[in-house]
């Protein structure tokens, strides 16, 4: 397990996450080459700059109002086309799915912190459960939590997912032993756990920014 990057700390600047390069020419289309690389600079993710205040964006050098705006609602529809696209009730049946339900939720997050996806029979979104902040062990992750709110929920399967802040996704030995617990108290309930989905940053050795635990081969039937 990572060790935890306490709320307001700095991020040192060999590890503070930068928006993806790809990003970077279609935020200057909205914008113009110099504001995008300070935006680039300033902050971790585009969730950030669409929330930002339009006070903080006008700070950005060459940044006026109508620029500013025109950047968040670019923003914003791509965040709603995400949830048109998804539907108000995905079916959750490939790690990629999950990945595009929980990722821009999670980016924000300085800890680790479990998120229980809970499914119906035909592995369909029932309810999103934040369970747990910080460390990811046995002692802040009791089964007992997890059960309760899938038995509370009418759940048939669960997924698990957090994020490693420090951007790599690769499972820690905690991350595996607890995942294969759950495993083996959900199959007491009756209650499958289909994956376990860890969020953290593509690089080029890594398309992906997530690590699915099932296609890793830590799953057992």
């Amino acid at each position: 397990m990572i060790d935890d990057i306490l709320p307001g700390l700095d991020i040192p600047a060999t590890t503070k996450p930068q928006i993806h390069p790809e990003n970077i020419d279609l935020i200057a289309a909205l914008t113009n080459p110099d504001v995008a690389r300070v935006i680039c600079t300033r902050y971790a993710y585009l969730r950030e700059i669409q929330t930002a205040p339009i006070e903080e964006l006008l700070r950005i050098p060459g940044m006026g109002p109508a620029m500013a705006r025109r950047l968040q609602a670019a923003l914003e529809l791509a965040a709603r086309l995400t949830r048109e696209t998804m539907g108000e009730r995905p079916m959750l049946d490939t790690a990629d799915k999950v990945a595009d339900l929980l990722r821009e939720d999670a980016r924000p997050y300085l800890t680790e912190t479990l998120t229980v996806v809970l499914l119906d029979t035909r592995r369909r979104l029932k309810k999103i459960v934040k369970l747990a902040t910080g460390t990811l062990d046995t002692l802040l992750v009791h089964p007992r939590e997890v059960f309760t709110a899938a038995v509370a929920a009418g759940a048939h399967a669960i997924i698990l997912s957090h994020s490693h802040p420090s951007g790599c996704a690769d499972p820690s030995e905690s991350d595996i032993r607890v995942t294969r617990d759950l495993i083996r108290a959900g199959q007491l309930l009756k209650i499958e756990v289909l994956d376990h989905v860890i969020l953290g940053q593509r690089t080029t050795d890594r398309p992906k920014d997530y690590v699915s635990l099932r296609e890793m081969g830590y799953f057992f039937e």
